[in-house]
């Protein structure tokens, strides 16, 4: 547009001129002559505006009124001709005339979520002899030698081809005659597992991993070394150079590879075919494996750059390893010790395994033997060894079955002698205690008999006095009426009692009260 106006004055200025030739009055010549300059002054000012939008960034070619490149340069920085190293900003700038420069516009580098860019520069230094990439910069600093490519070409010593920095999402105004941005996907790295990078530019590596007996030794790579990184990508997305690295990801979850005679037949992932095994007493037969076995996240990188990958390669390494260990521990056992101490044999080929795959990486956490052999190759060996052993567990059974009989007579002797104490005892106890009774009843008569004197001397002592004071008769007298009372007796006489010479009446009435009490006692008795 700007190119435009400025060709259109000239073209308005040099109409005017001739115009003001064919003029006559010299007044109004002198005026289309000034007309015509100051259209041209206006044409040759509006023709050197540019204007750059805000989404947009100007790149500046000049044609004229300078020295041309040299030295292999494609990007002016000291004003010769050519493509320049500045770029305009958005906004109006002056002086660019069309004949002098042409001023380009073009969009923003615009890089998106989820993407890279991957950048390569048409100049600047050379790289250093065996490289490809230039050398790895802080983020900032990249930044700012893409978006001043002046300083990306003077100062900060940028490398001319790829990059090994990449742009981030984001919008970025760049020279697009200096770089050219190509943008790929980030690096994903999915759930259990890590991503393992391959830096194919810097300097030599310097980590060295020791080496165990019999084994190569290693040498793994910092930042800013060329090799295998010894720091793997944890799960995540990474904006990695797929140019500069390669990234080989690693399963970091257990893993189970089976040997049987199905995957023999199938071959399908990580189903291999039986491994045959040969014992010393010459017996030739199949055995079933299970391998446990994961990679570590800290050993990928060493998996890496011994095996490349966790794929074919380990398979190969892991399926020659076990094959080989599983027959060389049979051939120092005979069958039937094979078939009776798996998990002898599991624990042996467990340790020898893990010890074989431990010098590429790999940690194996388990050896399961499943079938052990079949009936044509171990059918007949077992049917004896069954036969044996159910006569061994016959023999077992009787024995114990003698042992438990003189057991039990043991037991029923015992019992008997048990019985017998325990009837002896009983008769001791009953002894005794018989002989306390009697010492107790003796004891019991002995104390009535004291009591009963102890009574009777106490009422004869009492009778004693009470005849003192009123006479031997009528102290019987109120000891019969007591009698009476305490016995209920009747007191009407059966007997007639006729008195004597010489008595008193009392002494007959008492006498024959006595005689009543008599026969009442004597009934009492006979009830």
């Amino acid at each position: 547009m700007t190119s435009g106006l400025f060709f259109l004055g000239i073209i308005i200025a040099v109409g005017m001129l001739a115009f003001a030739v064919r003029v006559e009055p010299r007044a109004a010549k002198g005026g289309l002559a000034i007309g015509a300059l100051l259209v041209l002054i206006a044409g040759v000012l509006l023709g050197s505006v540019q204007y750059v939008g805000s989404d947009q960034v100007g790149i500046i070619k000049k044609n004229a009124l300078g020295s041309k490149l040299s030295g292999g340069k494609v990007i002016a920085t000291d004003g010769e001709m050519g493509p320049q190293a500045d770029v305009l900003p958005p906004g109006w700038h002056l002086w660019y005339w069309p004949v002098i420069y042409d001023v380009e516009t073009r969009a923003l580098i615009d890089i998106p979520s989820g993407q890279i860019g991957l950048v390569e520069a048409r100049d600047g230094q050379p790289l250093d002899p065996g490289q490809l990439f230039a050398p790895e910069v802080p983020a900032a600093e990249f930044k700012r030698m893409l978006e001043d490519p002046r300083y990306f070409l003077t100062d900060a010593g940028g490398r001319k081809g790829p990059q090994s920095n990449v742009l981030t999402p984001g919008k970025y105004r760049l020279n697009t005659d200096l770089f050219n941005v190509t943008m790929v996907d980030e690096t994903e790295v999915p759930s259990a597992a890590v991503a393992v990078l391959k830096s194919n530019f810097g300097e030599p590596p310097t980590i060295e991993v020791p080496a165990g007996e019999g084994d190569q030794a290693i040498v793994l790579a910092k930042p800013g070394e060329k090799g295998v990184r010894a720091e793997p990508l944890p799960p995540g997305k990474y904006p990695v150079n797929t140019k500069a690295y390669t990234v080989v990801r690693i399963s970091t979850k257990e893993t189970i590879i089976r040997f049987t005679a199905e995957a023999g037949r199938t071959g399908q992932g990580f189903e291999q075919r039986e491994i045959n095994v040969r014992t010393s007493d010459g017996f030739t037969f199949p055995v079933d494996v299970r391998i446990e076995y994961k990679i570590e996240p800290q050993n990928a990188p060493i998996v890496v750059a011994k095996l490349g990958t966790d794929g074919e390669p380990l398979l190969n390494k892991l399926n020659s390893a076990v094959r080989a260990i599983f027959r060389n521990n049979a051939e120092n056992v005979k069958a039937l010790d094979y078939v009776n101490q798996r998990s002898q044999q599991e624990a042996q080929s467990l340790a020898m395994i893990a010890s074989e795959m431990a010098r590429v990486g790999v940690t194996v956490s388990g050896v399961r033997i499943g079938d052990v052999g079949n009936e044509e190759t171990l059918g007949n060996l077992l049917t004896t060894q069954r036969d044996r052993e159910i006569a061994k567990q016959e023999q077992i059974t009787f024995q114990e079955q003698q042992k438990a009989a003189e057991q039990k007579k043991e037991l029923s002797k015992t019992q008997q002698e048990a019985e017998e104490e325990k009837r002896l005892a009983t008769a001791a106890y009953e002894v005794q205690i018989a002989q306390e009774n009697q010492r107790k009843r003796i004891i019991e008569a002995e104390a009535e008999a004291q009591a009963i004197q102890i009574e009777a001397e106490a009422q004869a002592a009492a009778y004693q006095k009470i005849a003192e004071q009123i006479g031997k008769a009528n102290a019987a007298l109120i000891e019969v009426l007591r009698v009476i009372g305490e016995r209920n007796i009747q007191i009407t006489p059966k007997v007639m009692v006729t008195g004597t010479e010489g008595s008193s009446s009392a002494d007959d009435t008492t006498i024959a009260l006595i005689g009543t009490m008599l026969d009442q006692m004597v009934s009492d008795a006979e009830e």
